[in-house]
């Protein structure tokens, strides 16, 4: 497996609908970054790594459904970077394994399943004592790597490069994307979050939550205050893993056309909501905006998947 990691391409758009609405198109590929861990999930867990290695911890332990994206580049930067890792996944085990926790096996990750209500005990002190007790001295990651290191790591996305962009677009689940790009824009810029999530709008209290969290820490921040930001909860198709014939079809004729192949759960949504937008005029005339691919194209083997035994029933 490489450890060659490539600076993501910024690429252009050229959308009929774009030109049509006077706006610049581009997209930040972070898919292209690396072959297994790549997107805002290298970002999350860079920091965390660091602070592992640092501490001398040599397993990693986190969280995440049977499909996460999370687990999937865990498994792999941990086998990259000299880690034992365990998975505790949402629910009870179903063999033969899918495609993602086949790949995390293969990886040599330790998969631990948890039953739906411990799982929603993750984050509390006593399962997290429960875990050590039962695996030894491991290095917490929380699921999706949403903490400060993961806010940390996500203030990189967005580099100097992309300076000249008004408005910088990204699909949303546990926040900690956009307040890491919140706090690395400048002030004339503003970042626009797209969640995923079913009545997503409860997401503004976390993201106040990770940016007051983030400043008040001894983190280093290119900036004293985050740009401004907003959220976007239209586009949710239904609720988290949720999609239709009509997401499916955009997701399809948005790859053929511009070579930019989208997943299903995360940036189809947030690539949609903005061609959309576009025709409704709800960007301004001049604007430069940079869509930010979050990667995750793994979870379209596990979706699709899904929908082939959906439609057999």
């Amino acid at each position: 497996m490489s450890l060659t990691f490539i600076t993501p391409p910024l690429q252009q758009i050229n959308s009929e609908i774009a030109r049509h609405a006077g706006v610049e198109l581009y997209v930040l590929r972070l898919d292209l970054m690396h072959p297994w861990v790549n997107g805002n999930k290298w970002f999350k867990l860079k920091y965390n790594l660091l602070e592992a290695k640092k501490k001398n911890f040599t397993t990693l332990l986190t969280f995440g459904g049977a499909y996460s994206n999370h687990i999937y580049a865990t498994a792999a930067a941990g086998n990259l970077f000299g880690f034992r890792t365990i998975g505790v996944i949402r629910g009870e085990e179903r063999l033969p394994l899918n495609a993602t926790l086949s790949f995390a096996v293969q990886q040599d990750m330790q998969l631990v399943y948890l039953n739906r209500e411990m799982y929603r005990q993750r984050n509390t002190p006593a399962l997290e004592e429960y875990l050590r007790q039962s695996f030894g001295e491991v290095f917490i990651i929380p699921e999706g790597g949403s903490n400060l290191n993961g806010v940390r790591g996500c203030t990189e996305i967005v580099s100097d490069a992309t300076i000249a962009f008004d408005r910088i677009c990204v699909a949303c689940g546990t926040a900690t994307t956009l307040a890491g790009i919140a706090l690395s824009l400048h002030e004339r810029q503003r970042a626009i979050a797209f969640p995923v999530l079913k009545k997503g709008a409860f997401l503004a209290q976390e993201i106040e939550s990770l940016l007051t969290n983030y400043l008040a820490s001894d983190l280093p921040t290119p900036y004293n205050s985050p740009a401004s930001w907003e959220l976007v909860c239209n586009y949710h198709f239904g609720g988290y893993a949720k999609v239709n014939d009509e997401l499916i079809l955009f997701s399809q004729q948005f790859t053929q056309e511009h070579g930019v192949p989208l997943d299903y759960v995360y940036t189809a949504k947030m690539f949609y909501g903005v061609m959309d937008l576009l025709q409704q005029g709800f960007f301004c005339r001049g604007d430069r905006l940079l869509l930010v691919h979050t990667g995750g194209l793994q979870g379209n083997v596990g979706m699709e998947e899904k929908l082939q035994r959906f439609s057999k029933i």
